[in-house]
């Protein structure tokens, strides 16, 4: 009876500590789940441990509502969309719209990235139309070394090992073009995806299509809300990230891939080879 006690903690432990910690940040509560939503779902039916992270508290996306009304309804957003893909969702109180690359916020994305033990963390790119956009990129980038340092925020340890840094794709051509290193079929997925993005009711249905003068498009029932955005989230798939799908999936299913997520290697961090990415990866194959 103790033998099985002790294989059954001992094989309960050796899961916890093979088991693959994801972190992904973004400016606004509904970044991370626009860029990796899918994938994030796939990472939790793999048993990842997946946490999406806000870095402004969204509290200026609105053409009504502002301050902390707002603040409060897209941070219920956040967690509505967390437990519908089984993830975690923190929002820090940083203001919507005067995001900076200030010393205390870099000490709030290292203790994050430690606090989750992080693998594998994705951030978009710091060249981008949103200022918040692309000063998270650039908050991402300046942790990616100290978080390995011990002596910089002290009260949360260190890591030991370098996590991977990946950045979202984007459409921005100045000072170089996004590269589809990693390209990840959402197939399966993709209505979960959509299941997301419909938590966030105050962006998909509300701002944004203000904001495109495209409010009046937004239809009133829930399940054509959900028709409709998925067909306006969804983007065409360019050559070169075919190819990167045949690449991980080989030629006759990367073919047939018609929804993704792509993700390109960051020069900071930990540089994989493609046995690694299969590892850390566990979907693709």
């Amino acid at each position: 009876m103790k033998l099985l006690l002790w294989a059954a903690t001992m094989s309960v432990l050796l899961a916890q500590t093979n088991q693959i910690h994801v972190i992904a940040f973004g400016a606004h509560p509904d970044d991370c789940d626009i860029r990796a939503s899918g994938t994030a779902a796939l990472f939790r039916a793999a048993g990842a441990t997946v946490k999406f992270v806000s870095v402004t508290n969204g509290d200026a996306g609105h053409m009504e509502i502002h301050g902390a009304a707002l603040a409060a309804r897209r941070l219920a957003e956040a967690k509505e969309s967390a437990r519908r893909l089984g993830i975690e969702y923190d929002v820090l109180d940083n203001h919507d719209g005067e995001l900076l690359p200030t010393l205390e916020v870099r000490r709030q994305i290292i203790r994050e990235i430690r606090q989750w033990n992080s693998d594998i963390v994705l951030a978009p790119r710091p060249n981008d139309y949103h200022p918040d956009h692309r000063y998270t990129g650039v908050l991402v980038q300046d942790a990616a070394y100290m978080v390995v340092v011990p002596s910089l925020v002290p009260e949360v340890p260190a890591l030991r090992k370098n996590p991977v840094f990946l950045y979202y794709e984007d459409s921005f051509q100045r000072p170089n073009p996004f590269r589809p290193d990693i390209v990840v079929d959402i197939d399966s997925v993709i209505d979960k995806k959509i299941d997301a993005l419909d938590s966030h009711v105050s962006q998909f249905y509300e701002w944004l299509p203000w904001v495109d003068g495209k409010l009046a498009d937004v239809p009133k029932g829930a399940a054509e809300r959900k028709a409709w955005l998925k067909r306006a989230r969804t983007r065409p798939i360019q050559p070169e990230v075919r190819e990167s799908l045949k690449k991980w999936y080989g030629p006759t299913a990367g073919k047939a891939v018609q929804y993704y997520e792509a993700f390109e290697i960051c020069e900071y961090g930990v540089q994989p080879d493609e046995a690694r990415i299969r590892q850390l990866f566990p979907m693709l194959k």
